[in-house]
This record gives structure tokens, C-alpha cells and sequence, in this order.
């Protein structure tokens, strides 16, 4: 039997296989080499950087809850020169697809490091503009709709041609207009969701688990959240979606393809093995030769439109009941 074909056109990109391995959970794309190697995924998104390197929250960082992972790093990282020296050729050189992950405390960092990341040779530029571990920023853009536009719209005209993704959060009053917008500022495709916020207490201290008192929920409890948002979105745009949350199997990664997602991002799962995006492409792989099925019949079979309204009440009474 002939090799499946994983390849999924996002637009302005086409990957050899839909599974992306997400910011944050995957370094800065070489430090699981021995174990899944950057090159065989569809892309890799490394660390996200800022203009400056920044120190992170103090410890403790993260923590196991409801069956998933909530932390609080703070987005430490080398900052964006480094990045470009140190980070970068090396997975280029492998032969690896690759989006930078760009993160800031002011609006403006953001087409600052989509100025300096255009010629670089990355493959596309992912807005972070929904981290909830900032004081200043990060959560803050992405819930605002005209804070968003506007990063948005700056950042590709700095990127310089460069595809920019726009990284949605998970909590807002309407997903389907925070997509809309996004499409209409110019980002060449979206991915959602960000982790959640979230709190850990700890009983035997009778206080916070983490330092910076609460964190970002991801891994599987938010999973149908996340499958929520990416059909609510995908149902409003265009551009391609690229889903996240929650992604631990190859049944998760075809599920956010159903619900109106191109490709996917798995995070949480790597930290726990850090060959589940090897083993989550297999694993689609094997479906698609057992069902006798292809990718693009899978991302042809999106879910029907849902009824308006989380809580519409009851049908309405047919004619004769009483």
C-alpha cells in the first residue's frame, strides 16, 4: 500500500506533514535532536523571543493539575539577536520549516522583531499575543480586538513579506470577531489557543503552587475548549487555522482537523515525551491506511455549522403539542 500524503497547504506554505511543534515546549529546536529530529515535522516554532533576552518568573514555574500542566515561565528567553545567530541557522541548515515565535511588552516590540526577523530565512513570524504569564502584555493584546488589529497590521508590514500568524487566546467574548479582525489586518493565518489562565493551591502551605501565583492551564483539560475555538474560528476566516490544545494523540490532532483546523501544534504532550510529534504523525499516518482515506479527505470533512447561542433553551413546541 502506497505512503499516505500527510502534505497540508496552509497558503503560503505547504508542509510535508500537518503536526508543528509548538512554541515554548521544543526549545529552541535542537535539544531533543536524539529524539525527533526538527526537520521531520511539518514545522518547528522555537522558544519565543523578545527585542531583549528576558529572566522568566522566579521558581517554582510549573506544576501537574486536573490531569494537565499549568506554568508560569515568564517567557525567558536569549532574546532576538542571539536567536538569529544561535538558534536559527542551525535548523535551516538541517533542512527544518520554521516559524518564530515574537513576543512583547509594548505593542510596538512586535513589528520591531518582525523588522529584524525579515531576510532572516525564517518561513513565517507567530505573533505571541496571547501568553497569560505577563504582567504587561502578551494576554492583554490579543483580548483587546483593536490592540490586535493593529499589532497585527504593523507586524506584516515590517515582516516584509515574511507570513505572520497571529497566536490567539482561549477566553475571549467573541472568537469569531478576534479572527475576523486578524484575517482583516492582514495575518496570513491564525493558531489557537494559548494555554489558560489557571491557579494551583498548594494544601500543605496553604498557599499558591506557583510563585507567580497563577499560570497557563494547557495539556488535556482544555482540549475541548481549544476544539471549540478552532471551529468557531475557522468558521469566520478565510486564512488558514492552525489548532492547539490539548494534542496528546494522533485521534486528538484529526479531531482539531474536523473542527476546521490545516495543521496543528502539539505542545504539552512533548514535554512528556518528547517523541509524541513523531509518534502523532505515524499515528496519522496509520489511520489514513486503515481507513483507505487521505489528509485532504479528512480536511474536507469539516463539522456542520453549529446552532446559534451556547444555550438556546428548548426546540420550539411542534404544532398540535401542548
Amino acid at each position: 500500500m502506497a505512503e499516505p500524503d500527510l502534505s497540508t497547504d496552509l497558503g503560503f506554505l505547504t508542509l510535508k506533514n500537518p503536526v508543528i511543534a509548538a512554541s515554548g515546549t521544543f526549545g529552541y529546536g535542537l535539544e531533543l535532536l536524539p529524539f525527533c529530529p526538527p526537520e521531520a515535522l511539518g514545522a518547528v516554532i522555537p522558544k519565543g523571543v523578545s527585542l531583549a533576552p528576558w529572566a522568566g518568573n522566579p521558581g517554582p514555574r510549573a506544576c501537574e493539575a486536573s490531569g494537565g500542566l499549568i506554568n508560569a515561565i515568564g517567557l525567558e528567553n536569549m532574546g532576538i539577536e542571539r536567536f538569529l545567530t544561535e538558534a536559527l541557522p542551525p535548523l535551516k541548515a538541517r533542512g527544518a520549516t520554521v516559524g518564530v515565535n515574537v513576543l512583547g511588552s509594548e505593542p510596538e516590540d512586535y513589528p520591531r522583531l518582525a523588522e529584524r526577523i525579515a531576510g532572516s530565512g525564517a518561513d513565517f513570524i507567530e505573533l505571541n499575543i496571547s501568553c497569560p504569564n505577563l504582567k504587561k502584555g502578551g494576554l492583554s493584546f490579543g483580548q483587546d480586538p483593536n490592540v490586535a488589529g493593529s499589532v497585527i497590521r504593523e507586524s506584516v508590514a515590517a515582516a516584509k513579506g515574511i507570513p505572520v500568524v497571529a497566536k490567539l487566546p482561549p477566553l475571549v467574548s467573541d472568537m469569531a470577531n478576534l479572527a475576523s479582525i486578524s484575517e482583516k489586518s492582514g495575518a496570513s493565518a491564525i493558531s489557537l489557543v494559548n494555554s489558560v489562565p489557571a491557579l494551583a493551591v498548594d494544601l500543605a502551605t496553604k498557599g499558591p503552587k506557583l510563585a507567580n501565583v497563577t499560570g497557563g492551564l494547557s495539556g488535556p483539560p482544555i482540549k475541548p475548549l481549544a476544539l471549540r475555538q478552532v471551529y468557531v474560528a475557522s468558521g469566520a476566516v478565510s486564512i488558514p487555522v492552525i489548532g492547539m490544545g490539548g494534542i496528546f494523540t494522533a485521534e486528538d490532532a484529526l479531531e482539531f482537523l474536523l473542527a476546521g483546523a490545516s495543521a496543528v501544534q502539539v505542545g504539552t504532550a512533548t514535554l512528556a515525551d518528547p517523541r509524541a510529534p513523531l509518534r502523532i504523525i505515524q499515528g496519522i499516518g496509520d489511520y489514513l491506511r486503515k481507513t483507505g482515506e487521505s489528509l485532504r479527505d479528512i480536511l474536507s470533512q469539516r463539522l456542520p455549522k453549529a446552532n446559534s447561542g451556547l444555550c438556546s433553551g428548548p426546540p420550539p413546541a411542534t404544532k398540535g403539542t401542548k
